[in-house]
């Protein structure tokens, strides 16, 4: 169980090694440092309670079965003073919806929409920074294929999260 009870938990889609790497160097050139806590990632839900940590373990784990989850990176997107790695993937967001339906009534209202999957990989820059870096990548990123290997359960811890469990696709789990 977590080394955190009583904080908020976080469900991300896990990425295939080289997008994560890549998308990890662009939030470390590009995000403000004072407020880079993380490495990249997907974010399926932002705050689960904690109280269902057992809970979702095991879903998690129940979901995993199933091979991995074909996905595509289209491209970049605003996200006002900040930019992002637009991903598509029914697939995922299908799993997503099982999630969600399986705590109905515990979601906060931003876990309730259906998200718009991305990698952010700069934020609350100046408008004039992220449209720079929206045109710089929009010549460099190349639409591809990949697949997301598993899911991750983390903790929020104000700004940094803790991994508390990785659930892989065909059933494979590592802490």
């Amino acid at each position: 169980m977590s080394a955190n009870p009583g904080h908020p938990l976080i469900v991300t889609a896990e990425l295939p090694p080289d997008l994560y790497s890549w998308a990890t160097q662009l939030r470390t050139n590009h995000f403000p440092p004072e407020r880079n806590y993380l490495k990249a990632h997907v974010t399926l839900f932002h705050a689960l309670p904690p109280m269902v940590e057992g809970e979702l373990r095991d879903l998690l784990a129940r979901l995993a079965n199933r091979p991995p989850v074909p996905a595509r990176l289209e491209g970049v997107t605003s996200l006002g003073r900040g930019t992002a790695l637009k991903l598509a993937s029914p697939a995922m967001l299908d799993l997503r919806d099982e999630i969600a339906a399986h705590f109905k009534g515990m979601l906060t209202a931003q876990d309730q929409a259906r998200p718009r999957l991305h990698i952010t990989v700069q934020n609350k820059v100046t408008l004039a920074e992220a449209i720079a870096l929206q045109q710089d990548l929009a010549m460099r990123v190349e639409p591809r294929e990949f697949a997301f290997r598993g899911l991750e359960l983390h903790s929020y811890l104000g700004g940094p999260w803790d991994l508390l469990g990785r659930w892989r696709f065909r059933g494979s789990r590592r802490d």
